[in-house]
């Protein structure tokens, strides 16, 4: 299948560098040097530069600029696309629908961690486009499926906006073996084998059994844990996940 990608951000090379290994992958974006950076890492991908009047006209577009460009991108695209498939956090199908023609509109959030097949992507939109919508996300990691924007907008919090969460606690947990006295290369190594062998475990175990088996009483692990709950970590996810949900809701607003 043949994907046009609009936008050449760290987002749109993400997405083509898990796309290309299944996928026809063209990329149209405004930064000629930006465009000819991304040709040079990936060969395969077509690169073009946005032109005033731009032909869309049975394209499967993966809109993939910031929120704000929004207006200035789609008042150069002419023609009526086969697909709109949009990244844009918090941007109703309702304003896509008056900003870009198309035959069918998808709204969906992935993450970074597409540029190596594994990202979580949640998808909502026409019913129609759902099994093509299915079928491109699901080539670069899990795709689901939610049957409303407002859940979309929520699971954007996590999908989406999540592997900086989680990038800041293998930061800090790296930082803290460091400064205990291990070496960083060693602490690194460390963090990135707990992430992964934690993340095959919750695929098949409640996070709750995780924490509760790790932790004897009066342990290493319970000493540790009560720093958590004393510094409020908990409570700062749960409102970084709000906080984040309603900047969405804030965004689509606009």
């Amino acid at each position: 299948m043949k994907l046009t990608l609009i936008g050449n951000g760290i987002m749109a090379q993400s997405l083509a560098r898990g796309l290309i290994k299944n996928h026809e992958v063209e990329i149209i974006g405004r930064d000629i040097d930006k465009l000819k950076n991304i040709q040079e890492k990936m060969p395969q991908i077509k690169i073009k530069v946005l032109e005033d009047h731009e032909d869309i006209t049975n394209k499967n577009v993966l809109f993939c600029v910031k929120p704000y460009a929004l207006q200035s991108v789609s008042a150069r695209l002419t023609g009526n696309a086969n697909i709109l498939l949009s990244i844009l956090a918090g941007t109703k199908l309702e304003t896509l629908r008056k900003q870009i023609k198309a035959k069918h509109y998808i709204r969906t959030m992935p993450n970074i961690a597409a540029s190596v097949q594994n990202s979580t992507t949640t998808i909502t939109g026409d019913n129609e486009a759902k099994i093509i919508a299915m079928e491109i996300f699901s080539s670069i990691g899990q795709a689901i499926w939610v049957n409303t924007e407002n859940q979309l907008d929520i699971a954007t919090a996590i999908a989406g906006s999540g592997p900086a969460y989680l990038a800041l606690i293998a930061e800090a947990l790296a930082d803290g073996a460091v400064k205990a006295g291990l070496e960083r290369h060693i602490s690194t190594q460390l963090v990135q084998g707990l992430f992964s062998g934690t993340a095959s475990l919750l695929k098949h175990t409640h996070p709750a059994i995780i924490k509760d088996s790790v932790m004897s009483p009066g342990g290493t692990t319970a000493a540790g844990y009560a720093q958590l709950e004393e510094a409020g970590v908990r409570n700062a996810m749960i409102k970084a996940v709000e906080s984040a949900y309603n900047k969405a809701i804030e965004l689509g607003k606009k």
